[in-house]
């Protein structure tokens, strides 16, 4: 995690900072087996500068398909957490708090997830745990100037991202995965 707080800086849920202010997304998770898991980023302190919104909500998902969804991203962000030496998060049926560059990766997920049936979700799961964080923060950049509020389903970027990632049933994504210099190398001829 780039730009992440120090291990020494008090954090609450999956790596947000606990000042008052951060600039973080939050994830909601109703009760029960029903309803939506909202998204929302909050900009904190950042709020009304140069015209910065409040809160925008970005994606909301039915709660049957958040399973898949929360198990693998919890798995992801956690191991990422631990490897910088901060507490894991947990996803809980209230108002979930990640730092502001992992709820960019969870919106990618759930953006892919929204037309997805139970058997696309597998593969988009799978997928989106081969993209690395660098990858991920690219699509969402991208996603997000043109398609990234909650009413923006079906346009452009985020329809791309649901036919790019829920493609390919049987593919190994393993072969997916390039080695961090290598990346970084072929990240820096766009830079």
């Amino acid at each position: 995690m780039t730009n992440a707080p120090t291990p020494t800086a008090k954090l609450i849920g999956f790596g947000a900072p606990a000042e008052y202010g951060a600039h973080v997304f939050k994830v909601q998770i109703p009760p029960g087996r029903s309803g939506l898991v909202v998204l929302s980023e909050e900009f904190g302190l950042r709020a009304g500068v140069d015209g910065t919104p409040e809160r925008i909500v970005r994606a909301q998902l039915d709660r049957s398909l958040w399973t898949p969804l929360a198990d693998i991203s919890r798995r992801d962000f956690n191991a990422r957490l631990r490897a910088t030496k901060s507490s894991p998060g947990t996803w809980k049926p209230q108002e979930n708090v990640l730092d502001r560059m992992l709820g960019k990766e969870l919106a990618i997920l759930m953006w892919a997830a929204e037309p997805a049936s139970s058997k696309e979700l597998n593969t988009i799961c799978e997928k989106w745990s081969a993209l690395r964080p660098e990858e991920r923060w690219w699509l969402y950049a991208m996603t997000s100037a043109e398609a990234g509020g909650v009413g923006d389903r079906n346009r452009g970027w985020r329809k791309a991202l649901f036919y790019a990632l829920s493609d390919g049933e049987g593919i190994s994504t393993t072969a997916v995965k390039m080695p961090e210099t290598e990346t970084l190398e072929r990240l820096s001829l766009f830079l």
